[in-house]
């Protein structure tokens, strides 16, 4: 499996209109073949900070994630610019097999 995580701190007075628009991209990005999961939480603390959590079948079907139309129409243009600061960083998760008796 391949997980991404997203740190996002958005810029003054936005915060509601990027979190409407990642509910659209989330809704969107679930119905792709090969996401597995993709959710937002906000900040408790710092209310302007958005942690992102997604994965996918492999690294292929999150860069597919990536050319996606929602991706580039919501993502690249409208909650990008939106941003102040954007961290992504991707893991796997290795598969560990089970011990027999």
């Amino acid at each position: 499996m391949f997980n991404v995580v997203a740190h996002y701190g958005t810029k003054p007075g936005v915060i509601d209109q990027v979190l409407e628009l990642l509910g659209a991209m989330a809704e969107a990005t679930r119905k792709e073949p090969g996401n597995i999961s993709y959710d937002f939480y906000r900040g408790v603390q710092d209310t302007t900070q958005i942690v992102i959590l997604q994965s996918y079948h492999d690294a292929d079907d999150f860069n597919r994630h990536r050319e996606s139309q929602h991706f580039l129409e919501l993502g690249a243009t409208k909650i990008i610019p939106r941003l102040a600061s954007r961290h992504v960083s991707t893991y796997t998760t290795e598969v560990i097999p089970n011990e027999v008796p």
